[in-house]
């Protein structure tokens, strides 16, 4: 877990804003993944690589934060 508390978290939020929603016309691809996905037409290999990638930076600040309330309340 020490990952977690060596990336700053102007990294994590910077790559959460950038990289997690780009690109960001006409929609975030994220959000089109997002749609995809709950409609079921999420099959390509190409579409489940792109959430993956676009979903990591959020998975990471998510992670951080939890950590960091986990840590808080002990």
């Amino acid at each position: 877990m020490s990952f977690l508390d060596q990336v700053p978290w102007s990294i994590a939020i910077i790559g959460a804003l950038t990289l997690g929603l780009a690109p960001f016309f006409p929609e975030p691809h994220i959000w089109e993944k997002l749609k995809m996905l709950s409609r079921g037409t999420l099959v390509r290999p190409i579409d489940i690589f792109d959430l993956l990638l676009h979903s990591a930076p959020w998975a990471l600040l998510i992670a951080k934060s939890v950590r960091a309330a986990l840590m808080k309340s002990l």
